[in-house]
């Protein structure tokens, strides 16, 4: 490789468009070969190989079709014999409450499942522009339909996220091409639509919710998020604690607030909160500058290239009339200043491809899309209406630093396909919403993180891939990102769990993710946030990044009834009344009794330090064979010693119940500090791993 590259996909890059001005990469290869694949015609194929460090150029050879990338690096393709058996599965339905749902989709494609399970008692209306439909809320027919019909894309996304069908040849124009399917494919979908071009209001989701549990789902998937709230004034937690109640397992989004401490929403403990995490795929572009220098960032951009090598590069913020004007926000850019050129735009204020569109509108070639110390690294791939590079902070410093120092500064960007193999996979999503929970400090939450970056998936026909009227294209997938994302890619796993086990309760389900989930790589380091680069903490990743195969088989759980979720509103000091607005049923604690929260059976541990000792209790149930689980504890700090009363749990029998206490005694820190440490049980098969967060108050 020339130094004047600094990886290997520019130069490839850059040989190739040497050889075609059109062309772009499909895959990279850096194990078995170093290499790359592209489409090509014979002439510029003869070209290619003809270039300086080209071994060969191969035809194509057609084997079979990939998989897209999220079930592979979940693990549920290469363990497929231990999932629960199809016709199990076909008995749990998921309800997804969002914007509905495109019915022609073929990841809605029912072939090869039997009847309609005997536990669903819901009934379908007739619709405009839907044969059969229940949609909640208020709707102008002239901009939107009003039936569960998708004029949006999300609802289409998330719920054939959690159970798509097998759908092969999907694609988004070339991107990630391969066999899409949710995460339970042959689980049901009922879909609830609750939100409208006008936003998504409380009083139609909780008539969605009680439908839901009417009609008999199993879970419920909510990739919704309104702020934080008391339980008694959130209408998703009061919809939830009894869904709950009702034995539906609730997944919800964590929300998209990160990087920022402090920015959850959905964190009621009979909740299960879902954060985001990158996989193992990206979609490079690579961008150029005149001085030599070559960056990597990411773009779903597919149409007409750049067909100079150069084209002059401006900074947006020297092109705008306005005090924002390095935003890029609608009608900002001066014309004069941006046609024929490649802008450089910061991400904020608006929509990453509105941005775009302004460039264009504007008479620019292309943008680079400039991350701020707030995104940090993160690249998130969109399918940009021109050519665009969405690069991080350090290369975003360093190209306007050359755009300022070279009145005549020039650049390029070219496409780099689909890139699989990425490591470090998974990171923590900087927009992921982070803790510690302001609500109730002593429940950790988000409580796992699941894929939720550049995701592949079904999408509406009603409007193109950026959902901008300006954009025409008609795709049947699309790749976004958000925790919308991955809150279902839980919910589909909840549904593979219950198969497995119908007779779990939420909590339960709860509990076998979260135990099972993983913090670290294979090389034993953390996992990452990408927003700061260093190691990711619980209050980002909670219990970790789900592991569904392993949550099949957890040994042991952290189960809780509605009982426990009173006795911890107690703990909380609600009256009678406020347990009332929160639950929906009539409960009194008992003035006679000592209420902790660090008694709620949850499966991980928030500790907010403000006395030299606390004792918080637990009790797990053997789901698993007999056998005897010893404890380990391990910390980052020595700040606080940890204890465990008994050391041992030995379980005889099938759902046997065992308790156990931890004593946490802390030393005096500054106020705000905050230290981890976990706990693990293990019976040589099993580690039941739960997190620990320290926060000194």
């Amino acid at each position: 490789m020339p130094e004047t590259f600094d990886d290997h996909e520019q130069w490839y890059g850059s040989s190739l468009k040497t050889a075609s001005g059109s062309a772009g990469m499909l895959y990279t290869y850096s194990t078995l070969i170093h290499g790359f694949s592209t489409t090509l015609s014979p002439e510029e194929a003869e070209s290619l190989e003809k270039q300086p460090g080209v071994l060969s150029v191969t035809p194509e050879t057609i084997y079979e079709l990939h998989t897209t990338r999220t079930p592979k690096f979940l693990g549920l393709e290469q363990s497929e014999a231990l999932l629960p058996a199809s016709g199990s599965v076909s008995e749990v339905i998921v309800g997804v409450l969002d914007t509905g749902a495109w019915p022609e989709l073929e990841s809605f494609n029912d072939k090869g499942l039997g009847p309609v399970p005997s536990n669903w008692k819901g009934t379908c209306e007739v619709g405009k522009n839907f044969d059969s439909t229940k949609s909640f809320g208020p709707v102008d027919e002239t901009v939107e339909s009003k039936s569960p019909r998708d004029d949006d894309g999300h609802g289409s996304h998330t719920s054939t996220t959690a159970a798509g069908s097998v759908v092969s040849g999907a694609n988004l124009f070339g991107f990630a091409s391969g066999s899409a399917r949710g995460m339970a494919p042959q689980a049901r979908v009922a879909i609830y639509k609750v939100c409208w071009l006008g936003g998504c209001f409380g009083s139609d989701i909780l008539a969605a919710m009680e439908k839901a549990v009417e009609d008999g789902v199993n879970v419920m998937s909510m990739s919704i998020g309104g702020g934080m709230s008391d339980y008694y004034r959130d209408t998703v937690a009061i919809g939830a604690f009894s869904a709950a109640a009702r034995g539906v397992f609730v997944s919800c989004s964590a929300g998209n607030g990160g990087p920022s401490q402090g920015s959850l929403s959905n964190v009621a403990p009979w909740i299960t909160t879902v954060g985001a995490g990158t996989l193992d795929r990206s979609f490079p572009s690579y961008v150029s500058l005149g001085n030599g220098k070559n960056f990597t960032g990411a773009s779903l951009y597919s149409g007409k290239p750049l067909t100079n090598m150069l084209v002059p590069l401006v900074n947006a913020v020297n092109a705008s009339d306005s005090a924002s004007g390095n935003l890029c926000l609608s009608d900002s850019l001066v014309a004069e200043k941006v046609a024929g050129k490649i802008v450089i735009c910061d991400r904020g204020g608006s929509s990453r491809v509105q941005k775009g569109l302004e460039v264009k509108r504007a008479g620019g070639v292309g943008m680079i899309l400039a991350n701020t110390e707030l995104y940090g690294e993160e690249l998130v791939a969109d399918s940009h209406l021109l050519p665009s590079s969405a690069v991080g902070q350090k290369s975003a410093d360093e190209i306007k630093a050359y755009a300022a120092s070279d009145p005549k500064a020039m650049a390029t960007i070219v496409s780099g396909g689909t890139h699989v193999g990425v490591e470090p996979s998974p990171v923590v999503a900087a927009f992921s919403s982070r803790g510690p929970n302001l609500i109730t400090p002593e429940v950790l939450k988000p409580d796992v993180i699941a894929p939720g970056v550049n995701i592949l998936a079904g999408w509406t026909g009603a409007i193109g891939p950026t959902g901008l009227a300006n954009d025409t294209r008609s795709v049947s997938f699309n790749i976004i990102s958000g925790t919308s994302m991955s809150c279902p890619h839980v919910s589909g796993l909840a549904a593979l769990v219950k198969a497995a086990h119908q007779d779990w309760s939420p909590a339960a389900i709860r509990s076998a993710l979260m135990t099972t989930a993983y913090t670290a790589y294979k090389t034993g380091s953390i996992i990452q946030d990408v927003a700061t680069g260093r190691a990711a903490t619980p209050f980002d990743y909670g219990a970790g990044h789900v592991n569904p195969v392993a949550a099949l088989d957890p040994g042991l759980v952290y189960d809780a009834t509605a009982e426990d979720y009173f006795e911890f509103l107690c703990a909380l000091n609600y009256t009678s009344e406020l347990i009332q607005r929160a639950t929906n049923k009539a409960f009194t604690c008992d003035s006679s009794k000592k209420y902790s929260l660090g008694d709620l059976n949850y499966p991980s541990f928030s500790v907010a330090v403000n006395t030299a000792s606390a004792k918080y209790s637990r009790t797990l149930t053997n789901v698993g064979s007999p056998g005897t689980y010893k404890v380990e504890l391990a910390s980052e700090t020595r700040a606080v010693k940890m204890s465990v009363e008994p050391a041992t749990l030995t379980f005889g029998q099938e759902k046997e119940k065992k308790s156990y206490t931890v004593t946490f005694t802390a030393t005096s820190m500054p106020s705000g500090t905050t230290s981890f440490a976990h706990l693990e049980w293990s019976d040589g098969k099993h580690v039941v791993h739960s997190p620990i967060a320290f926060s000194w108050v």
